[in-house]
């Protein structure tokens, strides 16, 4: 009866362990050998231009937006001024500003995020994660956003967000920037 018990303990450890590993979200290094290598001070540097969509929690498109970015670097901490205007004629402004922090990494603040974010490269991709501010009805709503940008050729980056509250997801925006 023990042996029983603890091959049925045994067997409950493994499938919690195999349901926890295939829940683990991917890594930035999973693209370390992927081309061509996206290298943040080249990329972000200069005149760029933003087309994107904003998607509700159910997948369904609320929002539509273009936006200009500049991206300046001195001395090795980069400014990345960003112009949105949506399809309903709101306008909004981010300035980013790019500390080194760690090998291949930034810590990533801007106006309207609480903290700092981190991000990260490898290969042809670039990940970040931070908290972002959202004005929502007559208040500030804080909501978690994971950016997971791919490098698809010299001018044109790929850029998928996942906002979420509390763990669940609550939206998500989707982005080309290309540059100019």
């Amino acid at each position: 009866m023990n042996v029983i018990r603890r091959f049925g303990s045994f067997t409950l450890v493994c499938v919690f362990s195999l349901l926890l590993i295939s829940c683990s979200s991917v890594s930035v290094e999973t693209y370390s050998n992927n081309e061509p290598k996206l290298v943040v001070e080249e990329f972000f540097k200069g005149d760029l231009v933003a087309y994107g969509m904003v998607k509700n929690r159910g997948g369904e498109v609320t929002r539509y937006f273009t936006a200009d970015l500049n991206g300046s670097w001195e001395n090795g901490i980069g400014t990345l001024d960003e112009s949105f205007v949506f399809d309903d004629g709101e306008k909004q402004k981010r300035i980013w500003t790019l500390t080194p922090h760690a090998e291949k990494g930034y810590m990533a603040t801007a106006g309207d995020v609480v903290g700092s974010g981190h991000l990260m490269t490898s290969g042809n991709a670039l990940f970040m994660k931070y908290v972002l501010q959202i004005p929502y009805d007559d208040s500030v709503i804080e909501v978690n956003v994971d950016d997971r940008m791919y490098l698809v050729d010299d001018n044109v980056l790929l850029n998928e967000s996942l906002l979420t509250k509390f763990g669940f997801n609550v939206g998500a925006v989707s982005l080309v920037i290309l540059k100019r």
